[in-house]
């Protein structure tokens, strides 16, 4: 056989076997979600496999997902939960706002106006307030 050729499924089982993993289908899944902090991802009738390898157990889920903010019962409502609430803008972190503080020598407020002004780049605050001071 070459590598990169046609395979028989029994020798790819075969070979599977001779490395020590083992592949196993799942029925009957209806539904997988994976949640991240902001976002669902439904894959609806996957087909999903389980992969053993060394012990070592890993899920393969093959489908299309619809992907929903986190807690939306469907898209519609997604949609309008998102449309709805315009994003917050992040704060700075605090370690960026003690430095420009500490290089800068200026109050805490002076620090996030400068942070904000600069989209939030330390080094590009601490210059603006320094050559302002200058002038």
């Amino acid at each position: 056989m070459l590598p990169g050729g046609p395979r028989n499924p029994r020798q790819v089982e075969m070979m599977m076997r001779r490395l020590g993993m083992t592949s196993e289908p799942v029925p009957g899944v209806e539904e997988v979600v994976l949640r991240t902090k902001t976002q669902e991802h439904v894959f609806r009738s996957p087909e999903v496999t389980v992969l053993t390898v060394q012990g070592v157990r890993t899920y393969q889920v093959v489908g299309t997902p619809e992907i929903r903010a986190r807690g939306a019962s469907s898209p519609r409502a997604a949609e309008t939960d998102a449309a709805a609430a315009p994003p917050e803008p992040a704060a700075p972190p605090e370690e960026d706002v003690r430095l420009v503080m500490e290089q800068a020598n200026v109050s805490r407020e002076e620090a996030l106006e400068a942070l904000e002004a600069s989209g939030g780049a330390p080094a590009e605050a601490i210059l603006a307030i320094l050559t302002r001071e200058r002038r």
